[in-house]
């Protein structure tokens, strides 16, 4: 899928405004949130943030530098899970999420090395990557977008247990952000 419909798809998904009191993230729109706006040059109010200011923010910030572009060469799916993912809990996050599995999956290191968990796409992360899906193939691709929501969906219940507010947003977080 390209990036430019993800991108579509998550801003719809997102909505505009919303400043929920639970949300430490405070207003956002788009799910853009004002922090990361400021950070990116946008002054004005937050109801008034551009779908277009959005759209490139999510395409600099969560697409193009955490280096998904490159993993959706090898394997798109996950590239888009990457996306989502690091969109909700940040891309280091979702680049763990990613390399957890893909050492889990190795058969103790006879199918490709084991990598550095540090949440970074780089060379060795890329060639654990294409090794596994030499391996394994799309049927591997399905079995790891699957460990990968594991781990994602373990986060979040982990996070409204470790703070009840969230628990106002776990509910939306299981039915919208895994599978």
């Amino acid at each position: 899928m390209a990036i430019d419909t993800l991108i579509d798809e998550l801003l719809d998904r997102e909505g505009g405004y919303v400043n929920h009191p639970a949300d430490r993230g405070g207003p956002t729109s788009f799910g853009i949130t004002q922090a990361v706006a400021r950070a990116n040059g946008w002054t004005g109010d937050m109801r008034r943030l551009p779908r277009a200011t959005a759209a490139a923010i999510y395409r600099r910030l969560y697409w193009l530098k955490p280096r998904y572009d490159d993993v959706a060469e090898l394997a798109p799916r996950i590239a888009a899970e990457l996306f989502d993912t690091g969109v909700n809990m940040g891309p280091k996050v979702a680049t763990a999420f990613l390399q957890r599995a893909l050492n889990a999956l190795n058969r103790g290191a006879r199918d490709y090395a084991d990598i550095a968990v540090d949440g970074l796409i780089g060379p060795a992360t890329l060639a654990a990557l294409a090794g596994f899906m030499r391996t394994r193939g799309a049927a591997g691709e399905t079995v790891l977008l699957k460990a990968i929501e594991a781990l994602q969906g373990e986060r979040y219940l982990r996070l409204a247990e470790s703070r009840p507010a969230n628990e106002a947003f776990l509910y939306g977080w299981l039915a919208n952000r895994i599978g």
